[in-house]
Parts: structure tokens; sequence; C-alpha cells
């Protein structure tokens, strides 16, 4: 049974894949040998920065660990604090 409701699971859910996707976008990104921008765009932005690619990797991350919280919490092993 799960410990917490499925809005409560869904919000950690959120909550993990955006903490998840902020370390998975730095990964991959290569700087050196850059030209100048000629066309107006930012000297930092990637060239190809391969956002599908990190989206798919940080849900299957991001899953996993989301799982190993809802085990974590089924087994009591962090109680969680009653209301009311």
């Amino acid at each position: 049974m799960m410990p917490v409701g499925w809005f409560t699971a869904t919000a950690i859910f959120l909550v993990v894949w955006w903490v998840v996707l902020f370390a998975v976008l730095p990964l991959g990104m290569d700087q050196k040998d850059r030209e100048i921008p000629t066309d107006g765009a930012q000297w930092g932005a990637p060239a190809d920065p391969q956002l599908k690619k990190k989206f798919l990797t940080t849900t299957w991350i991001a899953a996993v660990v989301w799982v190993l919280i809802m085990v974590i919490l089924a087994t009591g092993m962090i109680p969680l604090p009653s209301v009311g």
C-alpha cells in the first residue's frame, strides 16, 4: 500500500524530475573550439543541446529515484508524521 496519496506521489515525482533535469542538463556540453556567433545567438549557448535525449534520460533516472523514495516511505525507514 502506498504511504502517500496519488497527488503527493505525483508531486514528489515532479520535484525529483526537475532536480534531476538540472543535474543532467550540463552533461555532454563542450564549449571548446567554438566560433564567434554571427547570427545573434548567445556565445554560451550550445550548438546542439540534445534536449530530447536529456529529457528521456531525466525521466528514467527520476523514475528510479522516485521508486526508491516510495520504497523507503513504504517500508517505514523514514516515518511520515501523522496529520491531525
